[in-house]
């Protein structure tokens, strides 16, 4: 049976260079929740990384990545926390290691409005070939691909 333990689950990220961890971390949201709603940084709030692809672009690799799910929406982020700290039906959220800051940050807000916390759910890093977590920076830097191994 495909029991899935919350209703409704928030995932974010600025997911440049879709990879391995991306992977991860959207496929965790699947496996806990119903209906996932996953934000992607805008272009001018994930421009503040520097040279990354399109927020359009991004959004396409996530909905491509689960083109046999439509449990799901993809909406553009401006800010940390999206819908979360307006939405009282979330139940969980799921983030990296580096991003689990933001997800407390998000439930003291909601307790201030008197919305019940969300369950945080860290995702450990996919590590690359060298024991260092993969991530969009390194892949840009041309260091590793988007499976973490090494660039001859």
């Amino acid at each position: 049976m495909d029991f899935r333990k919350y209703n409704k689950v928030a995932v974010g990220g600025t997911f440049d260079k879709f990879h391995d961890g991306h992977k991860k971390l959207l496929s965790t949201a699947f496996e806990i929740g119903e209906s996932i709603e996953i934000g992607v940084t805008s272009d001018a709030f994930g421009g503040l990384k520097g040279d990354i692809d399109s927020c359009e672009e991004r959004m396409n690799h996530v909905k491509s990545f689960f083109s046999d799910k439509s449990n799901f929406v993809v909406i553009p982020l401006e800010d940390p926390y999206g819908t979360t700290i307006y939405d009282a039906d979330f139940d969980a959220i799921v983030v990296s290691e580096e991003t689990e800051p933001t997800a407390v940050e998000i439930n003291e807000i909601r307790i201030s409005k008197e919305m019940k916390p969300l369950d945080i759910v860290v995702v450990s890093f996919v590590l690359a070939y060298d024991g260092n977590p993969i991530s969009s920076t390194r892949i840009r830097s041309g260091e590793i691909n988007k499976n973490g191994n090494f660039i001859k």
